[in-house]
């Protein structure tokens, strides 16, 4: 099978998950989607593995989508499940490999260093998503969550800050308006 066929089979399995997950299609609509675009975008910019970044990008939430429970260390079973998915595809092991660090170095709330490009792309790719798609986080927060109005507006504007510390400085500059504007909103 070749790699675009590949990609596009990784895109209908994750997207399908999507469709029956806790959190809602808009996991899908309002978060991977964008990651994927930003991914692609961040990876042009930068010079880095646009497969490697894309196939990340479509795979970094797959763990936590398939089980809520495990949200807290989807990151640590979402290499795990690249791997798996990957296995079956025949995708060379050292590809697997960087797909996965990019996996484990997504995350903002986690001090990750991110050393190789597609780390970079993908993890301000996924921050970047949240703070384009700040109504996909209210969405979390208040339906998902239950939390009230305060604690929520808190735990969203926490989130946004910490995305953005870990945005590059080409990532920044994109969502740089969309950043000032979702906090503006949680004033």
């Amino acid at each position: 099978m070749d790699i675009e066929s590949m990609v596009n089979n990784i895109r209908l399995l994750v997207e399908n998950e999507c469709k029956k997950n806790a959190f809602g299609y808009g996991i899908w609509s309002h978060h991977i989607v964008y990651v994927v675009k930003f991914g692609r975008i961040l990876a042009e910019q930068l010079g880095a593995d646009k497969e490697i970044v894309e196939i990340a990008a479509l795979l970094h939430d797959l763990a936590g989508i398939k089980n809520k429970e495990i949200h807290e260390q989807h990151h640590l079973y979402g290499a795990q499940e690249a791997e798996r998915v990957l296995l079956e595809y025949n995708y060379p092991p050292e590809r697997i490999e960087r797909v996965k660090k990019c996996i484990l170095s997504h995350r903002s709330s986690m001090d990750s260093e991110r050393l190789s490009l597609e780390e970079i792309c993908v993890a301000s790719a996924d921050a970047m998503a949240h703070i384009d798609q700040v109504i996909s986080l209210l969405y979390y927060v208040y339906r998902i969550e239950g939390l009230n109005i305060d604690n929520g507006k808190l735990w969203v504007r926490n989130k946004l800050e910490r995305g953005w510390k870990k945005l590059c400085p080409e990532a920044k500059e994109i969502v740089h308006e969309k950043y000032l504007s979702a906090l503006k909103l949680l004033e």
